[in-house]
């Protein structure tokens, strides 16, 4: 696949924006169907093969956003607010802070934007 036009960093890449290339390359995407729906993290010029590690799902949560924080434990929830350091879509693991505390986690963005951390013990 290549970009029919250049795709600016989040992009969601759709079908006019792919032409089907004459060659598989690995590591680059070779069907539509593969990258239709995804998110450019990088820029992707014209004529260019779409690399499937620049795409990833659409952001959900930017940078320095206000974020719920969700922890889990037993039959515990325990919720407070926080701040996205990075930016992500779905299932994808980023950095997060307890302003109160100034602790950083890592946590797994859920589908409703909330994001559940987890300890290392």
């Amino acid at each position: 696949m290549l970009a029919a036009r250049t795709l600016r960093p989040q992009t969601v890449i759709s079908p006019a924006d792919l032409v089907v290339g004459t060659e598989d390359i690995p590591g680059f995407a070779s069907s539509p169907q593969e990258v239709i729906g995804l998110e450019t993290r990088i820029a992707i010029y014209q004529g260019r093969p779409i690399r499937l590690s620049d795409l990833g799902p659409q952001t959900i949560v930017s940078r320095n956003q206000i974020v719920e924080l969700r922890y889990r434990a037993g039959g515990l929830t325990i919720t407070v607010e926080g701040r996205a350091l990075a930016s992500g879509g779905v299932g994808e693991r980023i950095r997060v802070m307890n302003p109160a505390s100034r602790a950083s986690f890592f946590g797994t963005i859920a589908e409703d934007g909330s994001v559940w951390v987890q300890t290392d013990s």
